[in-house]
């Protein structure tokens, strides 16, 4: 079930005959404090939050959510400057899709929001993470690529496990630099291209096109989920 928090009829429109002619069952709200009331009473699996809402700004939307809940969010608004992208993520959104988007690329992102989901709860289950030919032993702290172990700094096994904590999640320059260096370093972001640089050299075939670490250009970083 995805609940749908839009003002715009014809988006809305747009959203419910694609989401639904693709098996999807949605919940449609005008308002963000509809849209609340809808996730604390339905349990939706994906939220689509637009960020320009009549009664409430779609970030306070996703900042309440966050006291509570952990359901993926996927903004979806007309705002295309980096600093409306970068707002929405801190406060907790996992992606951000700017107007006039296509229904192919949305599907993809639903798609890839809930196999986060299964992959968070899947972790906390079981201390492992696989993707592809990575493996990381949460619990060991064992990194391995092709069933070879690759030794990281411990910089760059923090920074790597905090891009898996948020898998197929884009993850800030902010948020990153403080959760490995702190909260003081929350501005220097040439120690991450210098790890990231680092880290893409000993888990990436090629790391001028990397497969598993993402960059989102002036936002953050991206473990992706598929390669």
């Amino acid at each position: 079930m995805i609940l749908l928090i839009e003002d715009e009829p014809q988006m809305r429109r747009f959203l419910r005959v694609t989401l639904q002619s693709h098996g999807y069952r949605l919940i449609e709200a005008p308002t963000g404090q509809e849209g609340l009331m809808h996730a604390t009473t339905r349990n939706p699996e994906v939220v689509l939050l637009d960020l320009g809402l009549p009664d409430m700004d779609g970030i306070e939307v996703t900042k309440q959510l966050r006291e509570w809940s952990e359901v993926p969010v996927i903004v979806i608004s007309a705002r295309e400057q980096e600093e409306d992208k970068i707002r929405a993520i801190d406060a907790g959104a996992d992606d951000n899709l700017t107007k006039p988007f296509g229904a192919g690329e949305l599907l993809a992102r639903i798609r890839v929001a809930l196999r986060h989901k299964t992959l968070l709860h899947a972790t906390r289950k079981e201390p492992v993470f696989i993707l592809e030919g990575l493996r990381v032993d949460l619990a060991a702290r064992q990194v391995f690529l092709n069933e070879e172990e690759i030794h990281l700094t411990p910089i760059e096994y923090r920074l790597l496990t905090v891009l898996i904590r948020n898998a197929g999640k884009v993850v800030t320059h902010t948020h990153l630099l403080k959760e490995v260096w702190g909260p003081v370093y929350g501005s220097q972001t040439q120690y991450l291209r210098v790890y990231m640089t680092q880290l893409r050299r000993k888990l990436e075939a090629e790391s001028a096109r990397p497969r598993f670490l993402i960059n989102e250009p002036g936002v953050g970083y991206r473990l992706k989920l598929t390669v």
